[in-house]
């Protein structure tokens, strides 16, 4: 019987306040987005307000390697460690256990300004404190951890690309417990142009996913992680149980129109993969949280491969996509997706699409796929299935399945099996 993995917490940072879970539920729902008009970058972002601030002596760090690690580290460990506290772990009990740390990140901006200057002091931490390699290191150097620890880069799509390998190695027992999630931090603004200059970048300064004016996303910051265990170990030892991940697929587009073009024929294929790995039908999911980048070649193409999908399905399916209120925040996009497809598990409401006023006439008809413009209580009666979606410019593409917790059953109840269990 195939066990599926549980979410006992969840901890993250993203534009807009969206300090933890319930912030960016709140962000959500409200319609709201993070996008400023600071301009760090040369034009509207959504950054975060704190880089600096960091509370070193909590993490028994010593202040000069604090002031020389790249801010998307001392994100990741604030965010882990508020994930691990919020699933009701003790951290220090981690210490020697068989726990893994799966982490999407890319570029550092600050590495690339730090590090590679040509000129300024070199100290015993200027690598450590920008490698990519060592922010998962350090988490599980910190917690004292034996599990594999992974950083993970396929661009925009890393951190569902690494939850997927969180619970496929949860699954296969190379570990017992997983973190994983991803972070963003955008300084440069030269890789802002260059992304500008593919036509990537929102010349009007919004992310409007799916909207008639959409013409491009936004740069976002963010950070998120999650904590993963398999689902009969949470059951059988009473923990919190926010989710359940039933299924999740991993692809590549191959050969394209263009090294960066999306291929809605990989999609379609990532999609059923995943709701073959749990077991599951179309007609089994009523939301997808979607890539939605709001580009005008982008959006036409993830809808025709949700539609190709999902078109015959008896019921609404609703969509939704967090970057019109985020901007696209990168590495971090799909953890942010999957928190907040688990809120609206949660509350049962799916939320709206900032920033969608008029559909994108290139979208074609619909059918049963809904975009939301104000909250909609979740319908029907039958248990809540979302799905999110992450593709990344380096064609490598992420779909995970979600459920809502199993119920706990009443004392000598025998248990029938949960979504993700068959």
């Amino acid at each position: 019987m195939r066990d599926g993995i549980a979410i006992l917490g969840m901890g993250c940072r993203y534009p807009g306040g969206a300090h933890s879970p319930e912030a960016l539920w709140e962000l959500v729902c409200a319609g709201r987005n993070g996008i400023s008009d600071r301009r760090r970058l040369g034009r509207p972002a959504g950054v975060l307000d704190d880089l600096a601030g960091f509370d070193a002596a909590f993490f028994g760090i010593a202040s000069g390697e604090a002031a020389e690690m790249d801010p998307a580290q001392r994100l990741l460990l604030e965010v882990t460690f508020e994930a691990i506290e919020r699933a009701g772990l003790d951290l220090d009990a981690l210490s020697g256990t068989a726990t893994g740390v799966y982490l999407g990140l890319a570029i550092s901006d600050y590495g690339r300004r730090h590090l590679l200057a040509p000129s300024g002091p070199l100290t015993p931490w200027s690598g450590t404190g920008t490698f990519l390699s060592v922010a998962a290191g350090r988490i599980a150097y910190l917690l004292g951890t034996h599990g594999p620890a992974i950083s993970v880069d396929t661009a925009c799509s890393s951190s569902l690309v690494s939850l997927h390998l969180a619970a496929s190695a949860l699954r296969a027992g190379e570990c017992d417990l997983a973190l994983a999630g991803g972070v963003n931090v955008v300084l440069s603004a030269r890789v802002t142009a260059w992304l500008a200059s593919l036509g990537a970048l929102s010349e009007r300064g919004q992310s409007r996913p799916f909207d008639a004016s959409a013409d491009g996303y936004v740069r976002g910051e963010g950070a998120g992680m999650v904590v993963l265990r398999r689902l009969s170990d949470a059951i059988a030892d009473g923990d919190p149980i926010l989710a359940v991940i039933a299924g999740s697929a991993v692809n590549q587009d191959g050969r394209t129109n263009g090294l960066t073009a999306p291929s809605g024929a990989a999609q379609q294929a990532v999609i059923r993969a995943a709701l073959r790995s749990a077991g599951l039908q179309p007609g089994d999911i009523s939301y997808v949280e979607t890539h939605g980048t709001g580009t005008p070649l982008g959006d036409p193409v993830e809808i025709g491969a949700l539609r190709a999908v999902y078109g015959e399905i008896d019921h609404p399916l609703g969509l939704g996509a967090v970057k019109g209120n985020l901007g696209h925040t990168e590495t971090a996009a799909g953890v942010a997706g999957v928190i907040k497809a688990v809120e609206a598990l949660q509350r049962g409401i799916w939320p709206p699409i900032a920033g969608l006023s008029a559909p994108n006439p290139r979208l074609g008809a619909l059918g049963p796929l809904v975009l939301p413009t104000e909250p909609i209580p979740w319908p029907g009666d039958s248990p809540r299935v979302a799905a999110v979606s992450a593709f990344g410019m380096s064609g490598t593409n992420a779909h995970l399945i979600l459920s809502a917790p199993p119920p706990r059953p009443a004392p000598g109840a025998v248990e029938a099996p949960a979504w993700g269990e068959g």
